[in-house]
């Protein structure tokens, strides 16, 4: 099962279209925050595709939940913006969040910058920004083998 992890378009619908489009095996598309209208709009082309989304700090006036929870082929996913953790001053409240959540995967973004690591467990991963000059999205690949994270460049 891939998932594609998507964070940061700040009304970039076109960077957001194409990420979706260049992952045609992703069947869960999840978009971490600061991009509600344009997902909206995107969702809406793509039926066939589960879209899960998070309120961003840039997301003024949104109903979207702060953060998420799911279970995909057994692994525990919990995925949030970033911004109420404080993650641009360090990871250790989104790791002990994720950690008493009891998550296998965290997903997060607000810094913008992409990044994927392992640490006892815990996959975690910030895809970055679909809105800056290098844009990047990230795919999650859960396989009976195990998880895979990637951060991708747009083309």
């Amino acid at each position: 099962m891939r998932l594609l992890v998507v964070s940061d378009s700040h009304g970039n619908e076109s960077n957001l279209r194409q990420a979706v489009l260049s992952q045609p095996k992703a069947e869960v598309v999840i978009h971490l925050g600061d991009g509600e209208e344009e997902c909206s709009r995107v969702k809406s082309a793509f039926p066939e595709k589960m879209f899960l989304q998070v309120k961003g700090n840039c997301d003024w006036g949104s109903s979207l939940p702060p953060f998420g929870e799911f279970t995909l082929e057994g692994k525990r996913i919990f995925y949030t913006h970033g911004h109420l953790y404080g993650v641009k001053s360090g990871q250790y409240e989104i790791l002990r969040a994720a950690r008493e959540k009891k998550a296998d995967i965290l997903l997060y973004g607000h810094t913008h910058k992409a990044f994927t690591d392992y640490e006892d467990g815990l996959y975690f991963m910030n895809p970055g920004s679909l809105s800056y000059w290098r844009p990047t999205y990230g795919t999650v690949d859960i396989t009976p083998q195990g998880i895979v994270t990637n951060v991708i460049f747009l083309p």
